[in-house]
């Protein structure tokens, strides 16, 4: 029988009745989002920034550089003081260590670029800003299935009603706002804009000399501004269906006020001049296409009629994972931790965290959306290959911590991570075996080559065991190992030797002729290192679950994400059950449950791998959004890999993978499950 998409969808629309600091909800096209309180906007803004959950509005495109103090106002890795290491023979250098009288260049690069929050949009009550105290008869409702927030609430009294939603095809945010408080003057619009900041807020409030306001326009119910952040700027333009009166009361601060119920307007942002606005019914009937058509194509997966307490819980989790990865994750360039919701980590995007973003996008049918991304290493390929050479590299090293220029941020982490850099690879073959054409692998084929190639050169022969070593400086995915001691961590290696495999199938059928060396370095990479029948998470880390057991338990993933053919099954068994033993889980984050679980899946354990998946623990809490909060951290009031990992955990346990022919094999073999899916392609791996 088939889905009832639109009442699957429907069932699991958020929902609040009372002021929830920790769950605003976000609207979105994957292009802009704006993130909303109770109100249906920004007015509880104080509250929402001191509970560690601010209020934005942020763009794809909107990034801010800050001028550095002194006669240079721009940092380049040429101006960085790197750290060496001498290992194997040879000198490394890395941006990894600040070092004395090069700490403004370092923090400098670290901050900058950063995306920005373009304005706050809210309502103010009286001329004064509205607090949650005054509020009651709360009901707010995010309709998913047209990716329409409806906000009703009272204040003195006063019922008022607010509509918000955003443009499919264009960065236009829609409001109505609908109140006798509107006619009366009681209530008014307020638009702030701040300047740009790297922190969690991505405002700057107390800065008003650093950046520059113009009206262009103000008449015809039209408020057009340029707002000038250093050498950023953005243009703004406000458009009203009926008549408001704005007033620029700050030097970036604006009213609107209307004498009628009921407040229509669009506000729309953009780099480049803005020609015209649009009408409210213009982006409200494009919200509704849109996002029909996103639930009713693509992967969707039901679990009426489970008897599994968890079953509805499982489904919510999903159904808003999907909505959050669209207007988050799916964007021009791979998303920051946060998407476009709030900043973390500088406001820059993480590459290593891409794989669990976006990976799950081919196996749900949504390889469209993932192309997005996709380019955008075709932009920064020739900067990879600069990065691979600056340590006399062959081939292309994809950085870690970015922004849209693709340039490596000094850290004392992100420089020395290599597990990225399969990722390419791994996700370009998921997508061409869900569909994808010869056009795709000749539009791809440079990236997969100069990845391999990169891959290659950096394995090292060891001519006593005749294999091929992955050895310092790195820092593997468990990032609590020193880069000098690193050797041959558990996953790494195995997810070098399946990329490497990966990129060869490719050259075959574009019949490309590549260096032997590519099927020798693949066919000889170093085993995985057993102590006492569990593997450990690097060769010489014997104390791995003594010394070392926290983080991430990324040596599962051998068996799991990867189809772990030099794997033994009994061996990765007792590891997972030395980590349910001894591991620190509150250390764990958002996308280790997921991968336990893919790796309890292959193993035949469907009970350990719900159990894993749905883990109750700090980091792998779902709010009523349904973003998978980091409980115990105030800068990740979301964690989206959390999210697109739970998406990429799915279609193994319930359409299965290659070698495997039984059904739903992810979950229990018994009556408590009932599980029906469309559109979901087996693991291919």
């Amino acid at each position: 029988m088939q889905i009832d998409r639109k009442k699957l969808i429907l069932k699991h629309n958020p929902k609040l009745q009372k002021v929830v600091f920790q769950s605003p909800l976000t609207v979105g096209n994957g292009s802009i989002a704006f993130t909303a309180d109770v109100t249906g906007m920004q007015s509880l803004y104080e509250e929402q920034k001191n509970a560690d959950v601010p209020l934005l509005t942020m763009s794809d495109w909107g990034w801010h550089t800050t001028l550095a103090e002194g006669s240079k106002k721009k940092f380049t890795l040429d101006d960085l003081v790197m750290t060496e290491y001498d290992c194997n023979g040879r000198t490394f250098r890395y941006g990894v260590e600040m070092k004395p009288g090069n700490e403004m260049v370092y923090n400098w690069l670290r901050k900058n670029p950063h995306r920005y929050n373009l304005a706050r949009i809210g309502l103010l009550y009286k001329g004064k800003e509205i607090t949650s105290e005054q509020l009651s008869g709360i009901q707010q409702e995010l309709d998913l299935y047209s990716g329409i927030l409806y906000s009703t609430f009272i204040i003195d009294n006063t019922k008022v009603e607010v509509t918000t939603l955003v443009h499919q095809e264009r960065d236009t945010l829609g409001f109505r706002i609908n109140s006798e408080a509107c006619e009366d003057g009681r209530l008014t619009i307020l638009m702030d804009l701040p300047y740009g900041s790297h922190n969690i807020t991505g405002s700057i409030w107390d800065a008003q000399e650093k950046h520059t306001t113009d009206v262009l326009k103000n008449k015809d119910n039209v408020l057009y501004l340029h707002h000038q952040l250093d050498e950023d700027e953005c243009y703004i333009f406000l458009q009203g269906d009926s008549i408001i009166a704005f007033e620029q009361v700050a030097s970036h601060t604006f009213t609107g006020k209307s004498e009628s119920s009921t407040i229509q307007f669009t506000l729309s942002f953009s780099l480049e001049e803005i020609k015209k606005g649009c009408h409210f019914e213009e982006c409200f009937n494009t919200s509704k296409e849109r996002w029909k058509r996103f639930w009713e194509e693509g992967g969707i997966i039901s679990f009426e009629g489970s008897k599994d307490s968890r079953a509805d819980e499982l489904e919510r989790r999903i159904i808003l994972s999907l909505y959050l990865s669209a207007i988050n994750s799916c964007t021009t360039m791979p998303p920051q931790e946060t998407g476009l919701t709030v900043n973390s980590w500088y406001g820059k995007s993480h590459l290593e965290m891409y794989l669990w973003h976006l990976a799950y996008l081919p196996l749900w049918g949504r390889t469209s959306l993932l192309k997005r991304s996709l380019g955008w290493y075709k932009t920064i390929l020739e900067n990879a290959k600069e990065n691979a050479a600056r340590n006399g590299y062959k081939g292309a090293k994809w950085p870690k911590m970015v922004g849209p220029e693709g340039i490596d941020c000094p850290s004392t982490i992100a420089t020395l991570l290599v597990w990225q850099q399969p990722h390419i690879i791994y996700i370009l073959e998921l997508a061409y075996l869900c569909g994808e054409e010869k056009s795709f692998l000749e539009e791809y084929w440079e990236m997969v080559k100069e990845t391999a190639q990169y891959m290659v050169d950096f394995a090292v022969y060891n001519k006593e065991t005749m294999a091929y070593d992955l050895v310092g400086p790195l820092i593997p995915a468990q990032e609590c190992h020193k880069p000098e001691d690193t050797k041959n961590p558990t996953f790494e290696i195995e997810y070098w030797r399946f990329g490497l495999w990966i990129a060869e199938k490719w050259a075959e059928r574009l019949n490309k002729t590549t260096p032997q060396k590519w099927k020798e370095v693949a066919q000889n990479m170093a085993k995985p290192t057993v102590k006492e029948g569990v593997y450990l998470a690097h060769e010489n880390c014997p104390k791995t679950y003594e010394q070392y057991a926290e983080d991430h338990p990324s040596m599962v993933a051998a068996l799991g994400l990867l189809p772990g053919d030099r794997i033994d099954p009994k061996i990765m068994e007792n590891t997972l059950e030395k980590i349910y033993d001894v591991w620190q889980f509150k250390s764990m984050w958002g996308w280790d449950f997921a991968m336990m679980a893919m790796t309890e899946t292959r193993l035949g354990n469907p009970e350990k791998a719900l159990n894993i998946l749905l883990y109750e623990t700090e980091k792998n809490a779902y709010v009523e959004s349904g973003n998978n909060m980091q409980v115990s951290r105030s800068d990740l009031p979301l964690y989206l890999p959390g999210n697109g990992s739970l998406l990429l955990a799915i279609p193994i346990m319930a359409a299965g993978y290659s070698g495997s022919n039984m059904k739903h094999p992810g979950f229990p073999k018994n009556e408590t499950w009932q599980i029906q899916y469309e559109g979901i392609f087996p693991f291919p791996y």
